[in-house]
């Protein structure tokens, strides 16, 4: 046990001092918020520049509805400046005058919808396209409601239309209400299984890459004269886990402090009690977006999402490094690695996607059997717990995840010991099978 607490120790501060982890662990929080908070901003940028738009109305019914629009209006369409035609559309087609888009209305349209083009001479851009729908339609409808003649007809369309907004209410043990929201429980859940497949992905890989780089560089040979082949790979793959773990706790860290700063608390009092509120209290609660998250926030688990996210984390992560280092070991370049980690990838794809079919009816056969298969539950089953599983299922799931992750950790030594001394040759399945035989 000491001989693999030292390969811990050398894994975890060899790789905890470079650069490039100490850099990446920094700023991946502020390029994240960037890579997401950045398009947002450039995408509200507007150009000051005025389109020109021409609007030619055989009509005369419906130039004025673009004609009379101020650019400050709400109604109206920021870039494009409308003007008036002042010659047929012939002319326009054949001699361009700078304009963006011709609007041509050949006839009535409450007799003819399909009577409006949109000329241009490169692609019409779809913002412009969706205004003028937009403004020809409304005023059809308001045509047609004049049509029928019928006194307050706006009125009783509009009273017609009317939407009911369902309050989803949920029941705790001792019979408190709090509000519930599933699309919270989706989002919560969905974001848990990206994590834990991240996560597993990038420092599994991880494994894999130095396994293979003590193997190229023949310093393998010299550790395991003091070190069992065993040792070696366990103390590899808990040290690379400290790693991630010590990553994460830093991000945590990070995102306290930063929301500290900004004067945001991440951790509110979320306890909402329908049962002493009035009526108009808990109208007005609902109607406050940050108090329906965080009463909506207080109905779901967090605290056995937290632990069992630690649970499947370590279950995953160890599952498929040992594939990694097996991996690893077995092969001698990286392009050798797409063979064996084919099927691999396959089945991490096939989780992901699981999980997100499942988000609907986490109790399908889909989610189930997903949950309770050891490649696929440490992702599918985060998105199942928020809504609610029953224990003996998540026991069967925990059960089955860690049997086939210590076999797999036994089978990964097998191939581990032999294919860590052997070069050259690219050894095939039949190869890999003597190897796990071998006394």
């Amino acid at each position: 046990m000491s001989k693999i607490a030292i390969v811990i120790g050398r894994e975890y501060l060899t790789r905890v001092k470079k650069k490039s982890f100490l850099i990446l662990t920094i700023l991946m929080p502020f390029l994240v918020v960037l890579m997401i908070a950045a398009p947002i901003a450039l995408g509200t940028l507007k150009d000051d520049k005025q389109r020109p738009v021409v609007v030619l109305d055989q009509t005369g019914k419906y130039a004025n509805l673009f004609l009379n629009v101020e650019q400050t209006d709400s109604t109206g369409l920021e870039g494009y400046l409308f003007s008036a035609a002042d010659k047929p559309l012939t002319e326009y087609q054949k001699n361009g005058g700078g304009e963006e888009a011709i609007i041509y209305i050949s006839g009535d349209l409450l007799e003819n919808p399909n009577a409006v083009m949109i000329y241009g001479r490169g692609e019409i851009q779809n913002d412009l396209k969706r205004y003028v729908e937009k403004v020809l339609t409304n005023q059809i409808h308001n045509d047609k409601l004049e049509k029928y003649n019928i006194p307050e007809l706006d009125n009783i369309i509009s009273d017609m239309q009317s939407r009911i907004s369902v309050q989803t209410v949920k029941w705790g043990e001792d019979g408190q209400e709090t509000f519930s929201s599933s699309e919270i429980a989706m989002v919560l859940g969905l974001i848990s299984a990206l994590l834990i497949y991240m996560f597993v992905l990038s420092y599994g890989a991880m494994v894999m890459q130095g396994v293979m780089e003590e193997k190229t560089s023949r310093i393998v040979e010299v550790i395991v004269g003091s070190v069992k082949p065993f040792d070696l790979m366990m103390g590899k793959i808990i040290g690379i886990m400290l790693v991630g773990f010590t990553q994460m706790a830093v991000w945590a860290l990070m995102l306290i402090c930063l929301s500290t700063f900004a004067g945001i608390s991440l951790l509110p009092e979320m306890s909402t009690n329908m049962s002493t509120m009035t009526a108009e209290e808990i109208a007005a609660l609902q109607a406050t977006p940050m108090g329906e998250l965080l009463s909506a926030l207080s109905s779901l688990p967090l605290l056995e999402i937290g632990i069992l996210f630690v649970v499947y984390f370590l279950g995953g992560y160890i599952l498929y490094s040992s594939f990694y280092a097996a991996i690893g070991a077995a092969i001698n370049s990286q392009e050798d690695s797409s063979q064996f980690m084919m099927p691999m990838m396959i089945v991490m794809i096939f989780s992901i996607y699981a999980a997100m079919g499942s988000m609907e009816n986490t109790d399908g056969p889909l989610a189930f059997w997903a949950s309770l298969f050891p490649l696929s539950s440490p992702i599918v089953m985060m998105v199942r717990i928020p809504f609610g599983v029953p224990m003996w299922q998540v026991i069967l799931s925990v059960v089955l995840l860690y049997i086939t992750a210590i076999a797999v950790v036994w089978l990964s030594a097998r191939i581990y010991r032999v294919g860590i001394l052997l070069y050259g040759k690219k050894p095939t399945i039949k190869d890999l099978a003597k190897w796990i035989t071998y006394k």
